[in-house]
């Protein structure tokens, strides 16, 4: 994830059910890694979400320079279950340069504005420019001791979207959807395969910022109603293409309490809300004053909420 979900992008999420009746793939073949001998006995894959990104006035603040420093549901997940993580994540990371580096300026081999690369790639990889998902390959076949797998993409392909596109850009944005969600599918697939049967694979569905919308009158109020119903249908599609790789999805719409627009929570600082636009204040950085806000990213508390909604798919507890 890198930027707030709106009603526009849900839309898109749903349209793109209708454009994409079956989601189709082939496994990538996976090539030794030599030389590499890590302890990880846990993968993490994805985005912003699961590298732990959050804004560069959160408290506590990592060291922006160093990607190990940076705290996400993968590491609270690893401590639950008492495992050596891999967290080979990317901010910005897309489906399309999850399969190729060079498909998009935001690629992990720039991401943060400094040559972080790969966190599980430091010190022995450095010089490592391949894709996520090639690393991923690399690592499953060398590593015939992981137990897990975890993942969470798609998120960032619509992004150039915006908010208010026009005409031609929502048009444009149609246009690329079968070819995100095939992405999406060709990623599942080839982890499956290479994974094998041995090998638990985990993925997540996201939460939603847009919900934050809420807060800003009746038309914030309808934004954010709409944005949670296309919302849902994104949610059936992503468990569409997990389901058909034979990946169980996490569920962190539902541990976020997405639909829920009654039970009011009273949030500090901000007032008596519905308990789903509460949960987005209370565990991402989307209602937070300036400097910190808002920001969709989630924060510690956030990140374990996810972490334990994954632990929970895993059967590994």
């Amino acid at each position: 994830m890198s930027a707030t979900p709106t009603a526009v992008r849900w839309l898109l999420a749903l349209t793109a059910a209708v454009l994409v009746a079956a989601l189709v793939a082939g496994p990538t073949s996976a090539h030794s890694f030599k030389g590499f001998h890590g302890r990880g006995t846990y993968l993490a894959l994805g985005d912003s979400v699961a590298f732990g990104y959050v804004p560069p006035n959160a408290v506590p603040a990592p060291n922006y320079f160093d990607p190990r420093s940076f705290v996400g549901y993968p590491e609270f997940l690893a401590q639950q279950l008492d495992e050596h993580v891999s967290n080979a994540s990317c901010p910005g990371e897309t489906a399309s340069s999850m399969l190729d580096a060079g498909a998009q300026s935001n690629g992990c081999e720039n991401s943060l504005g400094s040559p972080v690369g790969y966190r599980t790639l430091f010190p022995l990889h450095a010089d490592y420019s391949g894709s996520q998902m090639d690393y991923a390959l690399h690592y499953l076949h060398a590593h015939k001791h992981t137990r897990l797998v975890t993942i969470d993409i798609g998120a960032n392909d619509l992004e150039d979207c915006g908010n208010r596109p026009s005409l031609t850009q929502l048009a444009s944005c149609i246009g690329q959807l079968p070819k995100a969600t095939a992405n999406v599918a060709a990623i599942l697939a080839s982890l499956r395969a290479a994974a094998g049967p041995g090998i638990r694979i985990v993925g997540m569905n996201y939460y939603l910022p847009a919900l934050a919308e809420w807060r800003s009158g009746l038309l914030g109020r309808a934004t954010a109603e709409l944005s949670e119903k296309f919302a849902v249908a994104y949610d059936d599609l992503l468990k569409r293409a997990y389901g058909q790789a034979g990946i169980t999805v996490a569920n962190v719409f539902g541990a976020f309490e997405t639909t829920n627009f009654g039970d009011p929570v009273t949030v500090p600082g901000i007032g008596s809300v519905p308990r789903n636009v509460a949960r987005i204040c209370q565990w991402t950085w989307e209602c937070a004053p300036p400097p910190r806000g808002p920001n969709q990213h989630a924060n510690a508390a956030g990140y374990r909420v996810i972490a334990g909604s994954i632990l929970a798919a895993t059967k590994l507890s």
